[in-house]
């Protein structure tokens, strides 16, 4: 979405990560994606500081100014330390409903921010909107049913607002794995 936001285009590979390319481990040797490789060729292998790149390159609706990296951070550390054990409880030989209450008590900081304004950091769409996203939509499609059973009104409407969005829309491309020697994606086309 920071990508699309910011003007950047770019070449874009599907991955599948049970076949790793080697042009992958080239680039990212923890083999994980995305990966971002900019013109000076060095690898950038998070998603948030792919976005940040991007938007300080070209931050038109000032994304950047909405950014609480403490929100961020719990996301992507205990929420999503819960949000893989009640994901992926064979693999993690863990307690799905365990964590998938902890998941939602994590959620609930959410919905008190939504109580506030129609997004995490104010009226408007931003970086921790976009970098919080990804983890709220796979947590609700575990048990969608579930989810929508939640007393989290706020965080649901958030979601779904964002997920029916003309932007989410624009990002969300099927593309078949990229082989060596598959011409060139661009993205986004036109």
């Amino acid at each position: 979405m920071a990508l699309l936001v910011s003007g950047t285009a770019c070449h874009i590979r599907e991955v599948k990560l049970s076949r790793k390319p080697a042009e992958l481990l080239e680039v990212s040797p923890k083999a994980t994606v995305p990966v971002l490789v900019p013109a000076d060729g060095t690898a950038i292998t998070e998603s948030l500081e792919i976005m940040r790149w991007a938007l300080e390159r070209s931050d038109p609706g000032r994304w950047l100014e909405r950014e609480d990296r403490d929100l961020i951070e719990a996301n992507e550390g205990a929420f999503k330390y819960h949000l893989d054990r009640y994901k992926y409880p064979d693999r993690h030989a863990s307690d799905r409903v365990a964590h998938r209450a902890a998941g939602l008590e994590l959620l609930e900081t959410l919905e008190a921010r939504l109580a506030v304004s129609g997004n995490l950091c104010g009226d408007e769409m931003g970086i921790t909107d976009v970098a919080i996203l990804p983890f709220v939509r796979q947590f609700a499609e575990t048990d969608r049913g579930w989810f929508e059973a939640q007393p989290i009104p706020r965080l649901q409407a958030w979601l779904g607002r964002h997920l029916t969005s003309p932007l989410f829309g624009a990002i969300m491309v099927r593309l078949d794995p990229w082989r060596p020697g598959d011409p060139p994606v661009v993205w986004p086309a036109g």
